[in-house]
């Protein structure tokens, strides 16, 4: 009957008027929340803002999906453990084109954009640059008309809040859903049972075929919630799938009329503790038994979602791969490969070598990491309890696999062990990156050294069997988040001087070359690094009471807490910064405001203590009367986007001091430059491609490379000779470990000083010291001459366009999703 009246139902288009918007505002304040303006809250008018703003995304939203159906066009699946959004009210409107339409509306009520920004809760759906090149992806595929749909987990409480207690990180549960998501869609109708444990039944089917049939499992609902997103200046709206885990069975009757009240719902509460936070700490069995169910619960979830939909339109597997593609970012989503091998095997009955030409053919995978500890491997007996049918899939690709190599290179043990899927050292692990590399027809570095690292270390038995596969895809950022909304002020000055294109095609930004030397050109772009700037230190000394001086080079690091990134080695340089200034207390030095964020993971000790180290610095040196406002140091707590876009715009200079050849890429170090800031950095990920397209003029370069790395660890690196031959690294030590900056627990910072010196300095930060000073001491020289130090900032700005996400989708389109825009009115 519904299809029978489908033509009679007709919906009105919403204008993008100011008239329009504010009979949007009124009737959602009237019927969606039902207040009248008098007895209106802040939050209320907010949610009607955010449904005022949902209306118009919805139209074009249903009209996208309705145009995919209709081309039948080949869509890209992106399937992520991770979407760090941010909040989607400013960005939504900036790309619905009606920011100024939606201001003029609430100044007329006395409210204000920035006002409800500050009201909506942040998802806290990942962890930190995986999540957010996530969103990214998803901000460019729609603004390029590209068919594309994110794949995730619905956290309940994502990744955690981080509060400071005494400089320490406590981690704190983020109800981010505590009032209500606006933006999404539940739709309990799209339900899919996922299953564990069990066990595997082999059979002959009618046809005489060996069968496999999977039974008396455990059985959880993964229920799915829509977020739309929009492109920029575009009608494509493309979708964000995310699932919540549900108990197949809510509520025991019997037990409850029984007495057995916990037991009555003890079912459904452990089914949904799947997708309640992000990240269980995995230091326990329990926490990485968890992190494979719930990595399995969200592909499960996915693949069978995208049979579905691509079984609407077609009644075999044959076009499969030409209709759909999944990237894989990063392993976490790994299991995908067996899982749509079982459904192809057992559920629709296909032989191996069909199912395995089409599922390698729909696959690719990006790799993050080189860092042989962050590798993810499960154990066999874990996978063999909790999924044993997958367990069977992935030793039949190895074995598919070893066969094609042993043929290569025959008699080749130590190849055959080298590019096993299963690690037989030990306890028996699932290498997953081997599975990834194995089970797809693509597999992409994300900046050019770490994907000639992966084909020169880690997989380069891999390269020289697959020639073809592994190739490099440098990451990029969204312009739309992280200029047009972050830096608003840069934005309007780039829109005034070289048109609002770079939007859309940033390599527009080039034209900045021009007014390099343009006076008025370079006092607007100050002015507005400077407006940010104040707006940092009220927001600063609003949260922390900490009082920086707003002409100091703000001296930013950015990021998650992890010894690779080195927060240590920028201590080290504010503790030597902070002795100089000690014994030099009439030096006229360049006043430094070092600003530090980022969590850490909530099992990583060492982490942990880097942060409480910062903290306890800051301490001594905010409040040493000697030092005055030469130098300060802030640790903002809970980074997360919103808090990246207060920071970056007003950053002066950027740190992306990471181990030459231990960071994949890095985005971070993209958003600092393409709002301004100079770099200083080792020759690590894409500083390597900033550095070349900005000019090694501008770019502050200090340390070994990855090339020298791996000599000084062949020869034997010795910390102690560096710790020796270095007054300055030996007085900035023993104030650590002597407990200088702890004089209430002068053992605290003891595990420090011994990781970098009895344990081997693994990150070889005291091989870098020297360098490291000298480079920072060479930035106070140019920053005294502000006319230099801006000119370097707008050409690093204008020379940021390769950054793009934009051009970054544009290649996995073309090289490796093969899909093209789809147009739709």
């Amino acid at each position: 009957m519904a299809k029978k009246l489908s033509h009679m139902i007709k919906h009105d288009y919403l204008g993008l008027d100011v008239p329009s918007i504010r009979q949007g505002l009124a009737n959602h304040l009237n019927y969606t929340i039902a207040k009248v303006p008098i007895t209106a809250t802040s939050r209320d008018w907010f949610h009607a803002a955010a449904h005022t703003v949902r209306d118009r995304l919805i139209e074009r939203w249903t009209e996208t999906v309705r145009h995919y159906y209709q081309t039948d066009c080949k869509r890209v699946y992106y399937l992520s453990l991770e979407f760090l959004t941010g909040r989607i009210l400013v960005n939504s409107m900036l790309n619905l084109g009606i920011y100024d339409e939606c201001d003029t509306v609430l100044k007329e009520l006395d409210l204000s954009i920035p006002e409800l920004f500050e009201l909506e809760p942040e998802p806290a759906l990942g962890n930190g640059g995986l999540g957010r090149l996530a969103a990214c992806f998803l901000d460019s595929l729609a603004t390029l008309r590209l068919p594309g749909y994110g794949y995730g987990i619905r956290y309940e409480y994502g990744m955690f809040y981080q509060r400071l207690y005494h400089g320490h990180q406590i981690e704190q549960p983020d109800n981010w859903l505590r009032y209500g998501n606006p933006w999404e869609f539940p739709r309990p109708e799209v339900l899919y049972q996922i299953h564990f444990g069990g066990q595997v039944v082999e059979y002959k089917n009618e046809s005489g075929q060996l069968s496999f049939h999977w039974k008396d499992t455990e059985d959880v609902m993964a229920m799915a919630y829509d977020t739309p997103i929009p492109g920029y200046a575009t009608n494509t709206v493309n979708n964000l799938r995310l699932w919540a885990a549900k108990s197949s069975r809510d509520f025991d009757l019997e037990d409850f009329n029984n007495g057995n009240y916990i037991g009555a719902v003890e079912n459904k509460n452990r089914s949904e503790t799947l997708s309640k936070v992000l990240y269980p700490n995995d230091n326990t069995a329990n926490g990485r038994e968890l992190r494979l169910r719930q990595e399995y619960f969200f592909i499960a979830a996915s693949i069978q979602d995208i049979l579905r939909r691509y079984l609407s339109n077609h009644t075999d597997f044959n076009a499969l791969a030409d209709k759909v593609a999944i990237q894989l970012n990063d392993t976490h989503p790994a299991l995908a490969i067996p899982e749509l091998m079982r459904l192809l095997l057992d559920r629709h009955h296909l032989n191996w070598d069909d199912a395995w030409r089409i599922s390698s053919n729909v696959f690719s995978y990006t790799n993050h990491t080189l860092l042989p500890e962050a590798l993810e491997t499960w154990s066999v007996p874990l996978l063999e309890r909790l999924l044993p049918r997958h367990l069977q899939i992935i030793y039949e690709i190895n074995f598919r696999f070893l066969k094609e190599v042993s043929h290569r290179y025959p008699g080749n043990m130590d190849i055959l062990r080298t590019l096993s899927i299963v690690a037989e050292e030990g306890e028996k692990q699932i290498r997953m990156a081997h599975l990834a590399i194995v089970g797809s027809h693509k597999v992409n570095g994300v900046a050019a050294l770490h994907t000639y690292l992966m084909k020169t270390t880690v997989f380069a038995d891999f390269d020289r069997f697959y020639p073809e596969k592994i190739i490099n895809k440098t990451n990029g950022i969204t312009p739309r988040r992280w200029l047009n909304e972050a830096n608003q002020g840069l934005a309007k000055l780039l829109n005034q001087t070289i048109g609002k294109t770079w939007t859309t095609d940033l390599s527009q930004l080039r034209q900045l070359n021009t007014l390099v030397d343009d006076s008025q050109f370079q006092h607007q772009f100050q002015a507005i690094k400077q407006a940010n700037k104040q707006q940092l230190v009220d927001f600063i000394d609003n949260k922390l009471g900490i009082k920086i001086n707003p002409n100091a080079l703000f001296d930013v690091q950015v990021k998650r807490i992890h010894e690779y990134k080195r927060q240590l080695l920028n201590v080290l340089h504010v503790i030597t910064r902070y002795n100089y200034i000690r014994q030099n207390p009439d030096i006229d030095i360049v006043p430094r405001a070092v600003i530090f964020a980022g969590k850490a993971a909530p099992g990583y000790a060492t982490a942990k203590l880097i942060i409480k180290l910062i903290n306890d610095t800051a301490e001594v040196i905010n409040n040493d009367p000697v030092v005055g406002d030469r130098l300060k140091v802030v640790f903002i707590p809970n980074y997360d986007v919103s808090t990246a876009q207060r920071i970056i715009p007003a950053a002066n200079l950027s740190e992306q001091i990471s181990t030459a050849g231990t960071e994949a890429s890095g985005t971070g170090n993209m958003k600092l430059a393409l709002n301004g800031a100079l770099t200083i950095g080792t020759l690590d990920g894409a500083n390597i491609e900033i550095r070349d397209e900005v000019g090694e003029d501008n770019f502050f370069i200090f340390g070994l490379t990855a090339q020298e790395v791996l000599e000084l660890r062949q020869r034997g690196y010795n910390p102690w000779e560096y710790y020796h031959n270095n007054h300055s690294l030996k007085q900035v030590l023993d104030m650590i470990n002597s407990g200088y900056f702890s004089p209430e627990d002068t053992q605290r910072f003891k595990g420090i000083f011994d990781i970098l010196t009895h344990q081997g300095d693994h990150f070889m930060l005291l091989a870098d010291y020297a360098d490291y000073i000298a480079c920072q001491n060479h930035i106070d020289e140019v920053y005294r001459d502000q006319s230099t130090w801006i000119r370097k900032s707008i050409l690093t700005v204008a020379n940021m366009g390769k950054f793009s996400s934009d051009q970054t989708i544009r290649e996995y389109a073309n090289e490796i999703w093969q899909i093209t825009p789809v147009d739709h009115e």
